[in-house]
């Protein structure tokens, strides 16, 4: 069974929706390294399972996303000799984390309530798609701390925004309000806290209206190619885009709009 218990993780799986939970409420859902290693079978499973679609990761309560990193089990492993982390979670615990997880090919969005800091922020910034409630908060604090944002959000905050504002934000550790996230783009929606369920739930049935098959060939398509030159990207090989182009659901999609019904999609 994944997650359940004191694991801090709850995994849901209904409706082709994936419902992936942080939760340690107590502690502002701070992950330490038994999380990450749960998330890691749950990505895996997310992945693997032909019957999910989207996965939503959220935090327990209502206070907090999630504000990264457990300070404390941090503290306790620099007392006890551990070496310290840099960039990326290889040779760490649940290696490879979402934050440095390529590969995964469905869409997560990020549903946003309260605090997202540090690596709370890294995580929304690695998913696909953020709903935010609109008394979110937004950090990386590292620098204030004697610590990297090294969960991608050096890297990632930088392609996101024009770099003098990220930089402002990176040096500093200081907080973005969800209005302002959602000015610089940073997020798709920000709706009052009280209807942030009814926000998600928006965007998860719109995926689902979508041929799942076309919604991996696309993610992976635009993350692949971000970098590339235009050209290199038209002439390259994108794995999900061979697997939807020879499908039932490619020939199913302008069938149903020439018939004016809705398309079933199989997801082959």
């Amino acid at each position: 069974m994944i997650g359940g218990g004191d694991s801090g993780i709850r995994y849901e799986k209904k409706d082709h929706v994936a419902r992936v939970t942080l939760d340690r409420p107590a502690v502002l859902n701070a992950m330490n390294l038994r999380m990450h290693e749960e998330l890691a079978l749950v990505w895996d499973d997310v992945e693997a399972d032909d019957d999910i679609r989207v996965a939503v990761l959220t935090g327990a309560g209502d206070r907090s996303f999630t504000v990264g990193q457990d300070l404390r089990e941090r503290a306790r492993l620099d007392r006890e000799g551990a070496a310290p982390t840099t960039f990326g979670s290889r040779g760490q615990p649940g290696w490879p984390r979402l934050t440095d997880r390529f590969d995964l090919s469905k869409p997560v969005i990020a549903r946003v309530n309260g605090y997202a800091l540090g690596g709370g922020f890294e995580l929304a910034l690695a998913c696909d798609l953020i709903v935010a409630g609109d008394q979110a908060v937004f950090a990386l604090p590292e620098a204030t701390l004697g610590l990297v944002p090294g969960a991608g959000g050096a890297f990632r905050l930088a392609r996101q925004l024009p770099l003098k504002t990220a930089m402002g934000y990176l040096l500093t550790g200081r907080r973005m309000s969800a209005a302002e996230a959602l000015r610089f783009g940073l997020v798709n929606e920000v709706v009052p806290a009280e209807q942030l369920d009814e926000g998600v739930a928006a965007w998860t049935d719109a995926l689902l209206r979508s041929a799942p098959l076309a919604v991996r060939a696309i993610k992976e398509a635009v993350l692949r190619s971000v970098d590339m030159p235009l050209e290199e990207a038209f002439t390259a090989s994108y794995a999900w885009e061979e697997k939807r182009r020879r499908s039932d659901d490619a020939v199913e999609g302008p069938r149903a709009f020439a018939q004016r019904r809705a398309p079933v999609w199989r997801g082959a």
